[in-house]
């Protein structure tokens, strides 16, 4: 069994779970987990944890990520995307009348901390039920805006109608909403036409794989050498060994005292846990109230 995350590159017109579907096929195991959707119509980066890595899937959710979209001015659609029913459109000539300098003003109004309303059209859940649902069916719920923070927007290409714009952004951040909010900001409505998700965390383009890539690694045996390693998610915990006679302590998944493990001076707040023999068991956090590091994510044995 593989364990460990794979940097796939999702193309256009599979939803995540499309592709965590065909990885369980292609590497013959059940144990697979996404690290956030994309919508299908989207494509780019999707880090697929693997086996063991699967306990990191809550983990690299909280990650920031990083989108290349098309915004298209002066249109509307009940998705929010290029995909929905055209819902409202702008008048030509008001269309028309926008200058470079305004749309940019209000494009970079965005950056920082604000509230966004999570589209209809999306797999949040209201009393139970996905408000995609509830859109098929034809209903409209009130949604409770969320905070949501835009660190950087880049704006690539202007040829207006249309913008290209690079959105560093955190977790939970629909880029449909913001091209919405921008459209509406600008009076004459907005859509997101495209989208490609150029970074998850550390993950990034240049390195994603698409799955029929994925398939020729697995045949040629080289498909190792392009998962990542459990570990190395936390290159900013240093590591630590256990004594040899506290191997199993650890292994168990139990909390330990400083002394218990080869410390290099200090008491780091989290450390990568090794067993003696160099083995990884997981993420350990400090108590100082306890004087003991108590267990944050273990990967060791069946835990």
């Amino acid at each position: 069994m593989y364990d460990g995350v794979i940097n796939v590159y999702k193309e256009k017109g599979f939803t995540s779970h499309d592709v965590v579907a065909k990885l369980r096929g292609i590497l013959k195991q059940k144990k697979i987990g996404h690290t956030g959707t994309l919508d299908p119509d989207a494509e780019g980066v999707l880090p697929v944890c693997l086996g063991k890595g699967t306990r990191l899937c809550d983990v690299l959710t909280d990650r920031t990520k990083a989108y290349r979209a098309v915004l298209l001015l002066g249109r509307e659609t009940d998705t929010q995307d290029g995909s929905g029913q055209v819902v409202a459109q702008c008048a030509a000539e008001k269309l028309a009348d926008l200058k470079e300098e305004q749309v940019r003003k209000a494009v970079m109004s965005f950056v920082g901390p604000y509230d966004q309303i999570p589209p209809m059209y999306s797999a949040l859940k209201v009393n139970g039920q996905k408000l995609c649902d509830l859109a098929r069916a034809g209903k409209t719920v009130e949604r409770k805006a969320r905070p949501v923070e835009i660190f950087s927007i880049e704006i690539e290409q202007t040829e207006l109608p249309r913008l290209t714009i690079s959105v560093e952004c955190s977790k939970g951040t629909y880029i449909r909403t913001l091209c919405h909010d921008i459209g509406r900001k600008l009076g004459v409505g907005g859509c997101m036409e495209a989208l490609t998700r150029t970074r998850s965390g550390s993950f990034t383009l240049d390195t994603a794989l698409t799955l029929s890539r994925i398939e020729e690694l697995r045949d040629a045996g080289q498909l190792e050498e392009h998962i990542v390693p459990i570990e190395e998610m936390f290159p900013q915990y240093p590591r630590i060994f256990m004594k040899k006679e506290f191997d199993r302590l650890a292994e168990n998944g139990n909390p330990f005292r400083p002394e218990q493990a080869v410390m290099d001076g200090g008491l780091p707040p989290e450390v990568r846990l090794y067993s003696s023999g160099g083995r990884f068991i997981g993420t350990y956090g400090y108590r100082k109230e306890k004087g003991r590091y108590q267990p944050i994510k273990i990967f060791a044995g069946g835990q």
